[in-house]
């Protein structure tokens, strides 16, 4: 049986909405923000033998999480030994279908429709690999372990989110040591090698896209430290329809690719004013985005979403020094946000719970509804990773 999905944040989105990821949510079991719009209750919870929930991703209508369980960004052992992350297909109730041990740290996790699986990737700074679930395969082959080539990836460090583009697996090449050096590749899977070929490289020349920056369609040269979530826009979208995203967190920076992979791809640069870890775009009003608090628990919210305004992100407290700079220290949890794609501001939706952002006033950007695929569910899923802002 072939599953329709599409990837999530550390935030999935059902019900024709997108996914942001991991979210620390202040919302506990029946906390509300109805003054906003939007209501946040528990979907998920550890209990006492699964934590740190990150990434969350949908597939034939089951929602799947990401618990890392204290594994550290190398594959470190938690404070208790334990050395896997377990990844856990829910239904859409909560009720627990089945359960998966990846040894690891996941990071990024991705559905790939098209072959009936899930994508994780794990420990995003260093000894990465990279495992495939099929949920509706036999028993003793459902979960399979690739071992990168070449291995170590040439950029140096781990690596983050997987997405699937025009039938390419793409994954974000994070926690770089040369940044001359891809910063995202194209893995094919063979056997159990994933071969890896550069994409685009850290310091690729791309068009300032910022329509109120005086650099606005000019020419410059990215020197990206940090690559971590990434997903494709919406074709219903207005400006980089169809194109590929990579949030590189620390540079407070998104780049936008199109025809990634391919001969005559183009990039574009969109320079934010705060550092963002995971994006999702609205595909519909009413919906219910799945969110991670980083702790033991997962969140669904719910409410009326502004698809004409598009655009959700999460950004981020301070993370684990990297060769990067840190983004800056953020006060209290982080928060999903609306961004404007003309100019890159952010405004935030304030309340309790999971705190949403809508889009400032001004120049907005309009959508439509993302229209379904012949066979396929109004679900739609984006990647979210740690619990600094959803990517990993």
């Amino acid at each position: 049986m072939q599953r329709p999905a599409a990837r999530a944040l550390a935030l999935t989105v059902a019900m024709g909405l997108a996914a942001l990821g991991s979210v620390t949510a202040a919302a506990a079991a029946g906390d509300n923000n109805r003054a906003a719009g939007y209501t946040a209750q528990v979907f998920a919870s550890g209990g006492s033998t699964l934590s740190a929930p990150d990434d969350i991703t949908n597939m034939g209508g089951s929602i799947f999480v990401a618990w890392q369980n204290g594994v550290g960004p190398k594959g470190e052992p938690a404070a208790n030994g334990n050395t896997q992350s377990t990844v856990v297909e829910y239904s859409r109730s909560g009720r627990n279908l089945h359960s998966w041990q990846l040894t690891g740290r996941v990071d990024g996790m991705t559905a790939d429709a098209a072959h009936d699986r899930i994508i994780a990737t794990v420990n995003e700074d260093a000894l990465t690999s990279l495992y495939t679930i099929r949920p509706d395969a036999p028993a003793a082959s459902q979960l399979v372990h690739y071992t990168y080539g070449p291995d170590p990836p040439v950029h140096g460090g781990g690596t983050d989110a997987p997405h699937i583009y025009q039938g390419q697996i793409l994954i974000s090449a994070s926690n770089p040591s040369d940044t001359t050096q891809p910063a995202v590749y194209r893995a094919v899977l063979s056997g159990t090698t994933a071969t890896l070929t550069p994409v685009f490289v850290d310091n690729v020349s791309a068009t300032v896209a910022n329509t109120d920056s005086a650099q606005y369609g000019q020419h410059v040269t990215l020197a990206l430290s940090d690559p971590d979530s990434n997903t494709v826009v919406p074709a219903s979208s207005p400006r980089f329809g169809r194109d590929f995203m990579l949030d590189s967190q620390g540079d407070l920076q998104q780049v936008y690719v199109r025809n990634a992979g391919g001969p005559n791809q183009k990039v574009f640069v969109l320079n934010l004013t705060q550092s963002v870890d995971d994006t999702a775009w609205a595909t519909a009003s009413r919906g219910t985005l799945y969110a991670t608090d980083g702790k033991n628990s997962v969140y669904a919210v719910r409410g009326h979403f502004h698809v004409r305004h598009g655009l959700f992100g999460r950004h981020a407290r301070k993370r684990k020094q990297r060769t990067a700079q840190p983004g800056p220290e953020l006060p209290g949890d982080a928060q999903p946000e609306h961004r404007r794609t003309y100019a890159g501001s952010w405004n935030h939706l304030h309340g309790e719970g999971p705190r949403l952002c809508r889009r400032a006033s001004g120049q907005q950007r309009r959508q439509q509804p993302k229209r379904q695929q012949p066979g396929q569910r109004q679900l739609t899923r984006s990647t979210l990773p740690s619990p600094a802002c959803g990517g990993g």
